[in-house]
């Protein structure tokens, strides 16, 4: 017996789970997805996740495909039969089944389908030494903030990150770094944290909104502007935010260290802070 995963309101074994080969998600692409912590058998960031799942369905003009109640008790119905206490759900959701078509098709009810992986995410050793990242030039589309499963552009930036040693790439625009390939990016110069502004450029990162919240009450100072690899490089400190490792300082890029090449004390305040947040919100302290 492997994983319990969720598809259209079955749970089933991962190795009994089938999609139609008609799914719009397998063949346009079309569809979004959301990706969503555990720690103490608990969801993390509960309710921006779902402020961020609608705004993308209703971009795409993608019904739900249920409540949004009904949503969240599948995900705490995985986590319950998977027993994962630590960890990630990762959850899509397409305009459905239809004869291929680019058009939109009427009638259609969209496909959910939902699965977890185990994850250390509280002691995650990268966060202990730091992480590299490689830039590679941004190819993706115009509408970077709708969190949608046609992923090919990070697919490709990953793997040249990926060939070239690096943990992750962040992907270049104009010269700005737009964001990494999974992840939002930050630099720190002088004590401050900067970090591109909110736009159709990137995606909307939830760990970004909950460390900017909390850098706010803990008095860190927040700069919102793009910044490029020269300055990237210049800085006293860089680190990255996702939903599957929280906050990993940045120790080199494109080969060259940053400051030190050692993680700085601003990204360990930052992952500190958000990790209390995440425990609190769990029930763990």
């Amino acid at each position: 017996m492997g994983r319990t995963v969720y598809v259209n309101g079955e749970f089933v074994d991962e190795a009994d789970a089938k999609v139609s080969i008609f799914d719009r998600g397998y063949v346009f692409g079309d569809g979004v997805y959301e990706v969503v912590p555990v720690i103490g058998g608990k969801m993390i960031d509960k309710a921006p996740f779902l402020e961020r799942l609608a705004y993308s369905l209703d971009q795409l003009s993608i019904d739900w495909p249920c409540s949004t109640d009904d949503y969240v008790a599948f995900h705490e119905e995985l986590i319950a039969r998977n027993n994962i206490e630590e960890g990630v759900v990762y959850s899509q959701v397409t305009r459905g089944v239809a004869e291929r078509d680019f058009t939109f098709p009427k009638g259609v009810k969209p496909a959910v389908m939902a699965f977890t992986q185990q994850k250390n995410l509280i002691d995650n050793p990268m966060a202990a030494t730091g992480v590299k990242v490689a830039t590679v030039e941004d190819i993706r589309w115009k509408n970077r903030n709708i969190k949608s499963i046609a992923l090919l552009g990070q697919v490709m930036a990953k793997q040249q990150a990926a060939e070239k040693g690096a943990y992750e790439a962040w992907m270049v625009e104009d010269d700005k770094v737009t964001e990494g390939s999974s992840s939002s990016a930050y630099i720190v110069k002088d004590g401050k944290v900067i970090t591109r502004p909110l736009s159709r450029e990137i995606l909307p990162g939830i760990r970004r909104k909950v460390l900017m919240r909390l850098a706010a009450e803990h008095q860190i100072q927040i700069e919102e502007r793009p910044f490029s690899v020269e300055e990237a490089l210049d800085a006293d400190e860089a680190f990255l935010s996702s939903a599957s490792v929280f906050v990993l300082p940045i120790i080199e890029i494109d080969g060259k260290q940053v400051a030190d090449g050692s993680p700085g004390p601003i990204a360990r305040r930052m992952r500190d802070i958000y990790l209390d947040a995440a425990r609190a919100e769990a029930g763990l302290r």
